[in-house]
């Protein structure tokens, strides 16, 4: 069956059914990542999104649950090049078309996404919905879709109360501000004898000090970081407290407006596994794996109040920032990736040392 991507400059993109019926309008971005689809798809930073997968075949290990980065899709549609509908793994559950339909999710198979990509990339993200039919007059669906925008999405996704997380053992008590936390994260916390105790976006820094943490950890999640208002107070308020603290792509962001930077919404974005970015205290240049829209403005990082860790080597924004005279730092891109490279997977180390030094003092 035919459906199809109109963009809102109105250009129209052909392609196939994929997933479940119907339409959906959201911010369509793209990805490079070659593999970890399944991660993309349930990955909570991609709310209120459609996401372009850029690699011309997906789908060929299908549906493997327990990899997935959160317990349900959190994209708005999916759209491929091709959609592997016979795929060969061991782990496989089901093919990608069927976990699409499974959890509701329309999704555009056929297109050109290299012809796609190339529109974004020179225009910059734009909105778009797909559709099965398109109208003779554009006028009334352009305007829907130019006038399309995800409200509170942290609201959306962070958990509704404290929710604890362990391994198999504890040496450590970390609070976690759950902004759309990727499993992974935890998953890298707890292997490290931490417990995790997540905290919705909305708490405030009484509620997290209650917990007596050793160490404070906010994590990644989706749309505006300046919308996030609340979690600004409340990191505001913590400052004062000198608790070792880290911060990964979202939380990076909102660590940065709580000490009076500022961030901007990037052309493009950076979503895949291959960035590099360099440590700027070494020189030393790892690949990481993105996925964010928006990155703090280096020209309004204090100099007497931080510096910048890493740097992007594509186009040099900010991608980490270490703080003067406290045991805090955080990073945009993301060191647990899966799928990706763990090249930085050390930094959570470096949290525990911080964790360490300051049960020290």
């Amino acid at each position: 069956m035919k459906r199809y991507l109109v963009l809102e400059n109105g250009q129209v993109f052909e392609g196939s059914s994929l997933g479940a019926d119907g339409e959906v309008t959201a911010e369509i971005v793209f990805t490079t990542a070659m593999t970890g689809y399944l991660e993309t798809l349930t990955d909570k930073s991609y709310k209120g999104q459609t996401v372009v997968q850029t690699f011309p075949l997906i789908g060929n290990y299908g549906i493997i649950t327990p990899d997935r980065e959160g317990e349900i899709p959190n994209v708005s549609g999916y759209i491929v090049r091709e959609a592997c509908d016979a795929p060969s793994n061991f782990r496989c559950e089901m093919t990608l078309d069927e976990y699409l339909k499974k959890n509701n999710i329309v999704g555009l198979t056929g297109i050109d996404t290299r012809a796609l990509t190339r529109v974004l990339r020179e225009k910059g993200v734009m909105n778009g919905k797909i559709v099965s039919e398109i109208p003779e007059d554009m006028t009334a669906i352009l305007e829907e879709i130019k006038a399309y925008k995800i409200k509170d999405p942290v609201e959306e996704v962070t958990v509704p109360a404290p929710e604890e997380r362990t391994g198999d053992e504890v040496r450590y008590n970390v609070a976690m501000i759950d902004c759309g936390i990727k499993e992974n994260i935890v998953r890298c916390l707890t292997a490290r004898g931490c417990k995790v105790t997540l905290m919705p976006a909305s708490s405030t820094a009484d509620e997290i000090l209650a917990l007596k943490p050793d160490g404070l950890f906010i994590s990644n999640g989706p749309g505006d970081p300046e919308d996030n208002v609340k979690t600004i107070a409340t990191l505001k308020d913590l400052q004062k407290e000198n608790i070792p603290t880290m911060g990964i792509c979202l939380g990076h962001q909102l660590l940065a407006l709580s000490h009076g930077f500022k961030t901007t919404k990037l052309k493009y974005g950076h979503r895949g596994a291959n960035h590099p970015v360099k440590d700027l205290t070494t020189g030393r240049v790892y690949i990481s794996s993105q996925n964010h829209g928006y990155a703090v403005v280096s020209e309004s990082i204090d100099p007497r109040v931080a510096e910048e860790f890493f740097v992007n080597v594509n186009d040099n924004t900010n991608e980490g920032i270490l703080y003067k005279g406290k045991p805090v730092f955080s990073v945009q891109f993301h060191p647990e990736a899966c799928g990706g490279p763990k090249d930085t997977e050390f930094l959570f180390d470096r949290f525990l040392e911080m964790m360490d030094e300051g049960r020290d003092q």
